[in-house]
């Protein structure tokens, strides 16, 4: 497999501020994602995930290192000793600028890019220093995630039933239009078998929950709602990116063995809170980035068009609200490193 590339000619260093994230850093960052979903690209569909993910943290890092913050990995690889690059505790960005927290997704997917099936995604989101939810101590989390029309009114105590009929009114639907994303998962069972009785529709993921998890608050998707037990990280991902487009994501830890929650309990986390949006990431002023790698819900995937590299992607800012979609064309021979 080729050596890692310098993309740092690719990245130009913009001004920010000192003491918070600045507007420019928007772009920036897609173009870390951009980097990290061109890299992953030439082995989907090659069942190797190893390779792929490997690709993707290689392009991802080489070009964080240009990013105009002084950056802390919270969500990385994981720790130093198993993930020598963009572990937790690894320090990003060109050290000038802001200090940030950082969360880092090279391949939200990567089952899923081995395979060639939909939903893959680079992801990186970025928030004011301390200000994300430490998810070091239990891994999973249930989850509940809606779009503005509903955000106000669901809550992750109620019964499943109750909380898709408050949905399916907020929006003007019948319950047998609603349609809610869990992942395909034999611990769900009991929870599909509630959201077909109370009259929707369920929409199976085989892994990677935060294309769907966004594509729920967004209209036109087809998605309605995403519920279920999925990764902890991923949550205080999407997180970031609920804080620009509006919705709610509620979670409640879910330890998965007996140690898990006698480390939580220690840790000082109550077990029976529920986590909102603002629990799990309390900064105002924060990004999400994400480019597709295959096509999805979100966004369509790398498409190699003779000596054009064409990827689109999702920037937000959540301090303007703004959210961009970018369409990207990039010269193949500047990655021919990564293309074969």
């Amino acid at each position: 497999m080729p050596e890692a590339t310098n993309y740092a000619h690719l990245s130009p260093r913009l001004s920010v501020g000192d003491a918070e994230p600045d507007r420019n850093l928007a772009l920036e960052l897609v173009r870390v994602t951009e980097a990290a979903a061109i890299a992953a690209s030439p082995w989907v569909g090659f069942g190797d995930k190893n390779s792929a993910d490997g690709a993707a943290v290689d392009a991802m890092r080489s070009l964080l290192s240009t990013v105009s913050f002084n950056g802390v990995v919270v969500i990385g690889e994981g720790e130093k000793d198993e993930a020598p690059m963009l572990y937790n505790g690894e320090r990003v960005g060109d050290g000038t600028g802001p200090e940030v927290d950082v969360a880092v997704d090279p391949i939200d997917g990567t089952r899923l890019t081995a395979l060639g099936i939909n939903n893959a995604l680079s992801v990186l989101a970025v928030a004011e220093r301390g200000t994300m939810f430490d998810p070091s101590a239990v891994f999973y989390m249930e989850k509940l995630v809606t779009g503005p029309d509903a955000a106000e009114l669901v809550d992750l105590r109620l019964p499943v039933k109750q909380n898709l009929h408050l949905i399916a009114k907020a929006q003007n639907k019948r319950i047998s239009q609603i349609t809610v994303c869990i992942l395909d998962r034999e611990r769900h069972q009991p929870l599909v078998e509630e959201i077909r009785a109370a009259g929707a529709r369920t929409k199976f993921l085989m892994d990677g929950d935060v294309a769907a998890a966004i594509a729920a608050t967004r209209e036109g998707t087809g998605v309605d709602a995403l519920m279920g037990i999925g990764g902890t990280p991923e949550g205080i991902v999407t997180a970031c990116a609920i804080k620009s487009l509006g919705g709610v994501i509620q979670g409640r830890l879910w330890p998965k063995d007996d140690e898990e929650k006698q480390r939580a309990i220690d840790a000082g986390h109550d077990l029976t809170r529920v986590l909102s949006t603002n629990d799990l990431v309390t900064s105002d002023n924060c990004y999400f980035a994400a480019t597709g790698i295959t096509d999805g819900d979100l966004l369509r995937g790398v498409r190699y068009r003779g000596e054009r590299i064409v990827t689109q992607s999702i920037v937000m800012r959540s301090k303007s609200g703004t959210i961009r979609t970018v369409e990207g064309e990039h010269q193949a021979r500047k990655w021919e490193a990564y293309t074969r």
